[in-house]
């Protein structure tokens, strides 16, 4: 169901810090001509945190009328409460999304038996669901043995694996028959070749026919190709982490013109010397 590339978009804000919905269906009409297979709006890279429940639904909704159709759209709809996300996700679906993704619930870190009843309640309400494993973020991992017995749901369909392991690909795959997305761009080729049918990408936003080229080589057993588009996109794998995301990636794009480098707090801007590290790649690549 969900194979390819799927871009973690950016919300871009105006000066005043109010949601730029006329930037934001710019982006997401640039993704659909470069050929990406799905966005997925208002996850991390979307900086939903600080986003309100009305923002989170406006933005699923510009999103899916944008696309219409012509990409699909998995739409963030996770939280650290049930309840809330039962809420976001009731609203994603009623936008017509084609999938949601639901991130580990973090800060509370509940056990594996509170994981799987959490992620059952959401399932239940019927729309795809891809689960959001990132530990980095949420200091509660979601084990194999864990999502085995997830995968026996009709409505969870894949993992975003996003805790730096190659190996916990095959440790799914083999425990269990259910779709694994990428979550770390700089993982993607390897993740594939082990299995992985795509990847959730930051990149994308800034580079998305390059990725796109290099996840369907991957894909279609042209490894020698997709290495090679690898180690051209290292630098910017690399440097779009210099910093915590989505500060390097909206800094980006700003140095393209494709959006004002505008953030909310506890967010703000790249540092000096970062700045110009990251731009130094983007020229290197031929992005500005």
């Amino acid at each position: 169901m969900f194979n390819g590339t799927f871009t973690a978009l950016v919300t871009p804000f105006n000066s005043d810090e109010t949601v730029d919905y006329d930037a934001l269906t710019k982006l997401i009409e640039r993704q659909i001509d470069a050929g990406v297979d799905g966005v997925v709006p208002v996850g991390t890279t979307g900086e939903s945190p600080t986003l309100s429940h009305d923002e989170h639904v406006d933005v699923i909704q510009c999103a899916v009328q944008t696309a219409a159709g012509r990409t699909k759209v998995i739409a963030g709809s996770g939280s650290n409460s049930t309840k809330e996300a039962l809420t976001l996700t009731k609203k994603a679906v009623e936008a017509g999304v084609d999938g949601v993704l639901q991130i580990t619930p973090y800060y509370n870190k509940p056990s594996q038996e509170g994981l799987f009843r959490h992620f059952t309640q959401l399932a239940d309400l019927g729309a795809p669901v891809v689960l959001y494993n990132v530990p980095g973020r949420t200091s509660r991992q979601i084990d194999v043995s864990t999502i085995a017995r997830l995968s026996e749901h009709p409505h969870v369909v894949a993992v975003k694996e996003a805790g730096g392991s190659v190996e916990r690909v095959s440790e799914i795959l083999d425990a269990c028959d259910i779709t694994v997305l990428s979550g770390d761009d700089g993982l993607a080729f390897p993740m594939i070749a082990v299995g992985a049918t795509g990847v959730i990408s930051v990149a994308s936003n800034v580079a998305p026919k390059h990725v796109c080229d290099m996840v369907r080589a991957a894909r279609e057993g042209k490894m020698d190709d997709a290495r090679q588009i690898h180690s051209l996109l290292y630098p910017l794998f690399r440097d779009l982490f210099i910093d915590t995301n989505p500060i390097p990636v909206k800094a980006a794009m700003a140095m393209m013109g494709l959006t004002p480098e505008t953030y909310r707090l506890p967010l703000c801007e790249l540092g000096d010397q970062a700045r110009m590290q990251l731009r130094a790649t983007l020229k290197a690549l031929d992005l500005v």
